[in-house]
């Protein structure tokens, strides 16, 4: 059976998308128990208010899988700088201490040049449902 996969509305950042180039983060967490990802899918959603006012980011996709142990975010930046600066922000940190231990994480970024929305969907889809291989296995949380 195939990975479906659900996405959100494009939520955008400060940054205008009129940028030429953009750095694209994608995460997969893979919760151990159905509770546990909607905790993570909550605490997502909470994340997301706060993209309009979130330095050097262009926007973002939340997404989740069918019938629902993953969840994640394809998020598109400025630069490296601005996804390094938001990964140690303390409500992001938060949110990683408070699900650790409780299912596996991986993350990779690219870099384009003409940020596409659909090319990138395209490929974070690819890599969610395994038609793309990851560069790297997950982490588990403990060991983050």
């Amino acid at each position: 059976m195939a990975t479906r996969l659900l996405r959100s509305r494009w939520q955008s950042g400060p940054v205008p998308l009129s940028l030429c180039g953009a750095h694209i983060s994608l995460t997969d967490f893979t919760a151990t128990t159905h509770p546990q990802a909607a905790a993570v899918a909550l605490a997502g959603l909470r994340l997301r208010r706060t993209w309009p006012r979130t330095p050097g980011a262009l926007g973002m996709w939340l997404w989740a899988d069918v019938p629902g142990r993953r969840s994640g975010a394809v998020s598109v930046w400025r630069d490296e700088v601005a996804l390094k600066e938001f990964v140690g922000r303390p409500d992001h940190l938060e949110i990683v201490r408070a699900h650790r231990g409780r299912g596996a994480l991986r993350a990779t970024a690219w870099r384009v040049e003409d940020f596409e929305p659909d090319a990138v969907w395209d490929r974070a889809r690819a890599l969610l449902t395994g038609t793309t291989p990851w560069p790297h296995g997950p982490v588990h949380l403990e060991d983050a």
